[in-house]
């Protein structure tokens, strides 16, 4: 008899565990369901904005929020409270607390990689060069998560990047600065290039100055590492970010200095590109700042018509489309989405990164014929009378470069 009562007493009571398991992993499903609508709002890009829930603790449920907008935890709590969910949600805007005011900083080597996740084996997602200024979003593993010019989120090893203060950081924008001209090349330990290198450099790449004596810059780092560059090979910085916008000639210089250039799938330095990386490198090497990659890119800028009804016609890009344009492919013209770019020369020619950064032609018949890219653009976009406009920014008039009072 006490054994049944004992079996009665314990399957009731691993009814009732069954039954709050149920009913958990139901309010569990719907928190899920509302930070996903929640997410869609404010982070439906996670190139640009940041929205990640996690479970803090079953018993009582509570989850953390990590978020770039604000507006996100409100809206998740309200829709909460609305379905008569009660969870606890912690919420944390970044950037986070625990990088106490350092959270801006500057690019530290000729080129930092950063990744998509804060490990050495996920994928590459961009670059940033020497001198690139960031605003650094929180720490995980070795890693800072960043906020570039471009507006794209990824995580940078901390070696790469030189944390400041805003007191700091504003030093840096008011520094004397100079950016490197050449295609690729070495910061020397002393005024000579025969001496030790300190580092190698890109074109782009930004230094602050401290003087200049026989035919040298003497430079600092942004982690103060002191070095020595040819005057001959670098550019007064307030010079580059004021002079008046690029025009096409002055765009395909610098994407022709590319030529041979090796692809790199997160690339945007010479040093290796992918597609938008080339044409996003060809216009900051100008002074000017476009977003990350091709599918971005594809949306800003004035566009250009290269259809005839439905097709693309390429008498008409023949006709329509002028040097500096970017050329937009997608490899499923049924989903039209854009998967590469090109920088358009001229007279059918485009120069774009492939394999290797190299020039091909729309045109059939022609030696360098390209026909998979012919088959597959979809749209044109035209970057230089645009300038100023939505994303396509001069380094001088970007808060990033440019110290703004407020």
């Amino acid at each position: 008899m006490k054994k049944l009562v004992f079996l009665a007493a314990l399957f009731l009571i691993l009814k009732s565990e069954s039954r709050a398991a149920l009913a958990d992993s139901t309010i569990t499903k719907k928190v899920n369901e509302l930070a996903t609508q929640v997410q869609k709002k404010y982070a439906p890009d996670k190139r640009t904005e940041y929205f990640q829930i996690s479970m803090q603790s079953s018993k009582p449920l509570a989850y953390t929020v990590e978020v770039s907008k604000p507006e996100a935890i409100t809206e998740l709590k309200a829709l909460l409270k609305k379905e008569n969910i009660t969870v606890q949600i912690n919420g944390e805007l970044l950037p986070s607390k625990d990088l106490g005011d350092r959270i801006y900083g500057v690019a530290n080597l000729s080129v930092s990689n950063h990744r998509y996740s804060p490990s050495h084996s996920a994928e590459m997602a961009t670059q940033s060069i020497l001198g690139t200024p960031v605003k650094i979003l929180k720490k995980e593993r070795g890693y800072y998560f960043v906020r570039t010019p471009d507006n794209y989120l990824s995580y940078s090893e901390t070696a790469g990047i030189t944390a400041m203060t805003k007191t700091e950081f504003e030093a840096w924008q008011s520094a004397e600065k100079i950016v490197y001209a050449d295609v690729y090349g070495h910061a020397f330990s002393e005024a000579s290039e025969a001496s030790a290198p300190i580092s190698d450099l890109v074109s782009g790449n930004i230094l602050q100055v401290l003087g200049q004596s026989n035919g040298f810059y003497k430079v600092s780092f942004p982690d103060k590492r002191l070095a020595y560059i040819p005057v001959s090979k670098a550019q007064s910085f307030a010079q580059w970010e004021k002079r008046p916008n690029p025009n096409a000639e002055q765009i395909l210089k610098s994407a022709r200095a590319m030529l041979g250039v090796p692809y790199l799938w997160g690339g945007t330095s010479t040093k290796g590109v992918d597609c938008s990386g080339f044409t996003k490198t060809s216009y900051f090497i100008n002074g000017i700042v476009l977003p990350r990659d091709a599918s971005q890119q594809a949306l800003v800028g004035e566009k250009i018509d290269i259809y005839e009804g439905e097709t693309v016609n390429i008498a008409k890009c023949l006709k329509n489309l002028k040097p500096g344009d970017l050329l937009f492919f997608a490899g499923d013209k049924t989903n039209i989405r854009v998967t590469h770019t090109a920088l358009y020369i001229g007279n059918g020619q485009f120069i774009q990164a492939a394999g290797l950064v190299r020039i091909n032609s729309m045109v059939s018949g022609s030696a360098n014929y390209e026909d998979f890219e012919t088959r597959t653009l979809v749209s044109a976009r035209r970057m230089l009378n645009s300038i100023g406009k939505s994303e396509i920014t001069r380094v001088d008039h970007h808060p990033y470069y440019k110290y703004i009072a407020e």
